[in-house]
């Protein structure tokens, strides 16, 4: 069975990085933007992430442009929208698609894997989450307005 670890990604100065690299880590996957009214749970986001991180818990935050254009900038001015304002230390990655036929390969692998809402596949908004386990396998998918503090059981149950 097909696992995160067979993607790519690019982080925010376009390095390429094999999600390989956090095998034995529980990650927390998320599409992010700047201009949302959902922004605020960068702070949620970073508490949990400052809480977990040495017991192998890492977020990826992926920049999305598509709901509402409420992510405008480029990958330097979000990176630093999310240092300035919410202290963000968890990684921002490369600004992409997460819908469509440029939605990037990974985010098309979650979806496919924990399809949303009535089955259906397509992101709905920003901030929507998905759990992967230690061996990088999809255990859940989280709608936008699931706060973190409501995931952490879950997140604590695969530390």
């Amino acid at each position: 069975m097909k696992t995160i670890y067979s993607f790519s990604v690019k982080d925010a100065d376009l390095n390429e990085v094999s999600l390989k690299t956090f095998k034995n880590k529980v990650l927390l996957i998320v599409n992010v933007a700047s201009f949302c009214g959902l922004t605020y749970q960068y702070k949620g986001l970073e508490n949990i992430y400052k809480k977990y991180a040495n017991k192998g818990l890492e977020i990826l935050g992926f920049p999305c442009n598509q709901f509402a254009f409420q992510e405008p900038g480029t990958n330097e001015e979000i990176k630093d929208f999310c240092e300035s304002n919410y202290g963000v230390t968890f990684k921002i990655m490369n600004k992409i698609n997460v819908n469509g036929a440029n939605a990037d390969p990974l985010y098309n692998f979650l979806k496919e894997q924990k399809p949303g809402v009535i089955e259906t596949p397509q992101i709905k908004w920003n901030f929507t989450k998905f759990l992967i386990s230690r061996d990088g396998f999809v255990i859940e998918r989280f709608s936008p307005q699931t706060e973190i503090e409501e995931i952490e059981t879950k997140i604590l149950d695969l530390i």
